[in-house]
């Protein structure tokens, strides 16, 4: 049987988080904003080091807060589930010092808030827009301390412009949430089906 991970992507709005999505699916990034206005759910097959395995990635809108109770995340429909995915990605845009403490509250909501008696999951904190360097609020190095070593949680940057560490992200994702994580450096990942334009996306 297929195993099944579920993966939130969650941010401020206007820090990239479909455009994260839709490279990593399609190779397609569109340069005019639009905004998410309801949940999305994409669904791939990805095979990793040899396995297959279904992706259910949530694209949600951006949430005032985090839902901190069963009510509260089964009475809005971009709340439900969230309080028991398999992993969760914290998109922050580079440049705006507000999305990264927005990303700061929300990762503080979800471990204060899961659904009772979930185990601990991974979350990954991404600073997309690599492309923007120059204007960036804060060295790489300084962010990836912080959430490294404070909030014990992964750090990538990536830019959903020019396809950079965007499968890379997908991987690292996978092997947090995988059981035993990866045991060396060299994890192969290649997305399955019609979804993806050139069939596979190999690493």
């Amino acid at each position: 049987m297929v195993e099944t991970l579920t993966v939130a992507v969650l941010g401020a709005p206007k820090v990239g988080k479909t455009s994260i999505i839709r490279q990593f699916l399609y190779h397609d990034f569109k340069e005019e904003y639009s905004p998410t206005e309801s949940r999305f759910t994409y669904r791939p097959s990805v095979i990793f080091n040899g396995n297959m395995y279904d992706l259910k990635i949530m694209d949600v809108p951006y949430l005032p807060a985090f839902p901190a109770n069963s009510s509260q995340e089964w009475s809005d429909l971009k709340c439900r589930g969230l309080r028991n995915t398999d992993a969760y990605v914290l998109v922050h845009d580079i440049c705006s010092p507000e999305s990264f403490e927005y990303v700061k509250i929300i990762r503080q909501q979800i471990q204060e808030n899961r659904t009772n008696g979930a185990p601990e999951v991974p979350i990954i904190v991404v600073g997309n827009k690599r492309d923007q360097q120059r204007h960036r609020f804060a060295s790489r190095r300084a962010l990836a301390v912080l959430v490294k070593k404070s909030w014990k949680c992964g750090y990538l940057e990536c830019s959903a412009k020019f396809n950079w560490h965007i499968v890379l992200l997908f991987k690292e994702l996978l092997c947090s949430a995988l059981a035993g994580g990866c045991k060396n450096n060299h994890a192969t990942m290649r997305l399955q089906g019609a979804l993806h334009r050139n069939r596979c996306s190999l690493m």
